[in-house]
């Protein structure tokens, strides 16, 4: 019986062992099966040695013809190549376990049309995105939320026509973005504004688009290092003196992105003519020519000259006119700080001149040069200059306008006494009594000085082409008799003279 036993015991076992293995098998095939049958699942398995190529921790599936995004992606995998397929949708299930090693995604040359608003969540670590050349027509606002350590984004080439305003906010650490050869007809300045701009940006390419205007007050107060890669030509702007100065400036400073595309930065005359920026100040619209001009200070001031580099975090010493060296130790009004910039304080006269600030790094050097004038007198002093030339000025007008009235508007004393004078009877030349009033009533004294004033009439002494005729013919019996003895008297001075005496505003005493 124990034989018996032992020997059924014997085959059981085998038994089991072969039940275990097809219940595995059986499993295998299942999952096999599975995956085959799940939809555009198709060929996209990762497949090292078929569907992809795997070298350390990159993986590349390039011009694979893909559809879909291979699954089975290894957790390591630093850089994912899927460039030039047909891949049209980037959903939230590309890939289903987080890749917190994944720093580089190309996706350039696909048919992409679709980007998830959850679409990078399960890869935050990326700082490097390439989706150029797609079919993208819009940016919503969360779809890069996730990406807060984003350093490079590349859109170019696609059909993006328009861009929600906080689409890029939460990448705190972007770089570069390129958003060239679009649709975009407007500039995205909230990206560049004092207040709101990306504290690391340092490239931004709208160029080849549908821009009109660009924000050029916010231009101008952007430091160096961003201007030199902020690119916005080949696009319809309106041609305006404000953008030639901007760029006249630009190019320089030798900003690279005005030098390297100088003849690139076109603009749209009032005509419809489309016309080169660089040529504004001659003929089409006559612009003033820019030029460069230094800084201007005045006595006892505090002065900050900024060493403004197209780099940034660039180690910068400065040297004052005469190529005088600014230290720490040294005891002058001069004085680096912090942050590269010069303080002078309190500004002198003598501080007027060319300084020079050197900025330099591993794999770039650089000269500014700035020209300051001190004018010799405080900001409060200029005042009352001011004030006394503008008190000078209202003296002198004042002075003016009392000569005018004491000369024009005196009262005539002529008209003091009308009713006297007509004792003689009434004349044609308007005769006027002139009364003096003597301090003694003297009757000869009084007879002498009551005389009549004859103003004659210049219009009854014309004679050829309108000149009076100093020998008076015309008219003469229309005077009374004083006044034509007064005439046969004058008639015999030189013409000169009669003509001078008819001009004269002096009245005639008869």
């Amino acid at each position: 019986m124990l034989r018996s036993s032992s020997r059924a015991g014997g085959e059981t076992l085998p038994l089991c062992k072969f039940q275990s293995k097809l219940q595995r098998w059986s499993l295998v095939l299942t999952l096999c099966a599975a995956v085959l049958w799940l939809p555009e699942a198709s060929g996209s398995t990762l497949n090292c040695h078929i569907t992809c190529i795997c070298a350390s921790n990159i993986v590349s599936c390039s011009k694979m013809d893909l559809s879909a995004v291979p699954t089975g992606l290894p957790l390591y995998t630093t850089v994912l190549d899927l460039s030039y397929n047909a891949i049209d949708r980037l959903k939230s299930d590309w890939t289903t376990v987080k890749l917190p090693n994944l720093h580089n995604l190309l996706l350039s040359h696909n048919n992409l049309r679709f980007l998830s608003s959850e679409a990078f969540t399960n890869v935050k670590q990326l700082r490097y995105l390439d989706l150029s050349s797609n079919k993208l027509q819009q940016l919503d606002e969360f779809v890069f939320e996730p990406l807060v350590h984003l350093e490079v984004l590349l859109l170019y080439n696609n059909q993006i026509s328009q861009i929600d305003r906080s689409a890029f906010v939460t990448m705190v650490n972007l770089q570069k973005l390129y958003l060239s050869q679009n649709q975009i007809s407007r500039f995205p300045a909230e990206l560049i504004k004092e207040r709101y701009r990306l504290e690391k940006l340092s490239l931004l390419d709208v160029s080849s688009n549908r821009i009109k205007k660009v924000p050029i007050d916010d231009l101008n107060t952007l430091p160096a290092w961003i201007k030199n890669g902020l690119y916005f030509h080949n696009n319809p702007l309106q041609c305006t003196c404000s953008l030639y100065t901007l760029l006249a400036h630009w190019f320089i400073r030798k900003l690279n992105c005005a030098v390297d595309f100088r003849d690139e930065f076109t603009c749209v005359l009032p005509n419809s003519q489309k016309t080169q920026i660089f040529d504004l100040s001659g003929e089409s619209m006559n612009c003033s020519t820019f030029k460069e001009e230094g800084e201007e200070a005045f006595l006892e001031q505090t002065l900050i000259l900024t060493c403004d580099t197209k780099h940034r975090d660039m180690m910068k010493t400065w040297s004052l006119p005469g190529n005088v060296l600014v230290t720490s130790g040294d005891n002058q009004t001069a004085k680096v700080l912090p942050n590269g910039n010069l303080q002078i304080s309190p500004v002198r006269y003598d501080d007027s001149g060319t300084y020079t600030c050197f900025a330099m790094s591993e794999s770039f050097n650089e000269t500014i040069y700035i020209v300051l004038k001190v004018h010799n007198f405080t900001m409060h002093g200029a005042g009352e200059t001011l004030n006394t030339a503008y008190t000078t000025l209202v003296g002198c007008l004042a002075s003016v306008v009392l000569v005018l009235m004491y000369l024009y508007l005196t009262p005539c004393r002529c008209f003091c006494c009308p009713s006297k004078g007509k004792t003689r009877g009434e004349d044609s030349i308007h005769s006027s009594m002139l009364s003096v009033t003597p301090t003694h009533e003297d009757p000869s004294m009084k007879a002498e000085l009551n005389r009549h004033v004859a103003f004659i009439d210049s219009k009854d002494l014309q004679g050829q082409n309108g000149k009076l005729n100093p020998n008076g013919d015309e008219d003469n019996d229309d005077l009374d008799g004083e006044a034509g003895s007064l005439m046969k008297g004058k008639r015999k001075k030189s013409v000169a003279e009669s003509i001078s005496s008819v001009f004269s505003d002096t009245p005639m005493v008869v």
